[in-house]
């Protein structure tokens, strides 16, 4: 993950927005839609495959990288076994462009969903 932030500026002054923070809020958007079990890493190998992060570590999960007009994320997850991937993937891209834009104020312009693995509900 690049050590980037998000500036915008307002009327009072410049505003500063750390990619953790950002992290956070795709994560949670992420994880709180029907079908994906978890974060998972971008780096599997590392980290272990097929492991789910916790909300602490949803920033080994997100990429947020800075693009002429904006910012694109890389949202890394992993999804339920029999779930419409497709679906589920629309779904994330919607909720982390919504819940960026309602609670930070920030428009991606990109939002690029990476299944990680498929993990049977229950394990």
């Amino acid at each position: 993950m690049l050590d980037m932030a998000v500036k915008i500026q307002t009327e009072q002054g410049m505003v500063q927005i750390e990619n953790d923070v950002i992290s956070k809020i795709v994560g949670g958007a992420a994880t709180d839609n029907y079908g994906v079990v978890g974060m998972a890493s971008q780096t599997p190998v590392r980290d272990g495959i097929n492991q789910a992060l916790s909300g602490d570590n949803y920033g080994r999960g997100v990429v947020v990288r800075e693009i002429e007009n904006g910012i694109a994320v890389d949202v890394y997850i992993i999804v339920g076994y029999g779930m419409k991937i497709s679906e589920i993937s629309k779904s994330v891209q919607a909720r982390v462009k919504n819940d960026l834009s309602s609670m930070l104020g920030v428009v991606a312009d990109e939002v690029n969903v990476i299944v990680q693995g498929v993990r049977i509900l229950g394990e």
